[in-house]
């Protein structure tokens, strides 16, 4: 594909406007954050005197550690759980391929254009029914099956091209369907088994609205769903809130950070296999 200098000259400056338009929100929260706690600060004027200390403030009232201690038994109950089933399911639908299995994967791309929205008030009264309310299970339960559809159709697109002469090689040697699954095929499919941990993660970690709607103790929600909370109680303190909210924002900024190599080619292979 050729590509024109006027092209390129025009793609370079979309990128840098793009670039500027994402990382401005960052840097006005950054400098308002070090203004003095209960000021007003106007524009991106940055402080005669930083104060550092509104970040320590801001971890101590809300309480960071133990938000980020319920963040992470919600990603444990939700990440390992999607993966399991979402693995099985997709074996079974992209290689095994059952009578009306066909008709199964119909109903679970349909389940891709269910939006959270849309199904909130059924989920809060199923949770209420259940005595799950105010409780992690209330975000847990309902993210593993809001995840489902995206994740089979993920691992049914990989298993799917995966060879027929593996499994008809392993089934000579005498492995039977478990062994098949689990010796043969999961080492396998370590590369979109990742990618699509990483992605879970990710949006378990940033989920708001099951969080804030389910959970009304905020040291039972994710890190994403106290930030209502905490915006609630500091409102008014607009330095200490945009140090709070640039300390919920760190473990999702740090980990896209360190698998940023690996979230791209998730996109990359989603939309390769999609």
């Amino acid at each position: 594909m050729i590509v024109s200098r006027r092209e390129q000259w025009l793609g370079r400056v979309l990128l840098v406007v793009l670039m500027a338009v994402t990382v401005l929100p960052f840097v006005s929260l950054f400098v308002t954050a070090l203004h003095p706690s209960g000021t007003y600060p106007a524009g991106l004027s940055w402080p005669a005197t930083p104060h550092w200390s509104n970040f320590t403030a801001a971890f101590k009232a809300a309480d960071m550690g133990r938000l980020l201690w319920s963040s992470v038994l919600i990603e444990v109950g939700v990440v390992p759980v999607s993966l399991l089933i979402s693995t099985m399911a997709g074996f079974a639908l992209g290689h095994l391929r059952p009578p009306g299995g066909r008709a199964l994967f119909i109903g679970f791309l349909l389940g891709l254009t269910l939006p959270f929205e849309g199904i909130i008030i059924p989920l809060y009264y199923q949770m209420r029914d259940l005595g799950l309310l105010n409780t992690r299970w209330a975000i847990i339960l309902p993210l593993i099956g809001l995840y489902m559809p995206f994740a089979v159709f993920w691992m049914r697109a990989h298993f799917i091209t995966m060879p027929d002469d593996i499994s008809e090689a392993a089934r000579i040697d005498g492995a039977n369907l478990w062994q098949l699954f689990w010796r043969i095929h999961v080492p396998l499919s370590m590369p979109a088994l990742s990618s699509l941990a990483i992605l879970l993660f990710l949006w378990s970690w940033n989920q708001f609205l099951l969080a804030v709607v389910l959970v009304s103790d905020p040291l039972q929600r994710t890190m994403a769903g106290a930030l209502g909370a905490f915006q609630g109680q500091w409102g008014t303190d607009i330095p200490l809130l945009c140090a709070g909210s640039l300390l919920i924002l760190t473990p999702t900024l740090v980990i896209f950070l360190v698998f940023q190599r690996r979230f791209v080619s998730a996109l990359l292979q989603g939309s390769l296999k999609g």
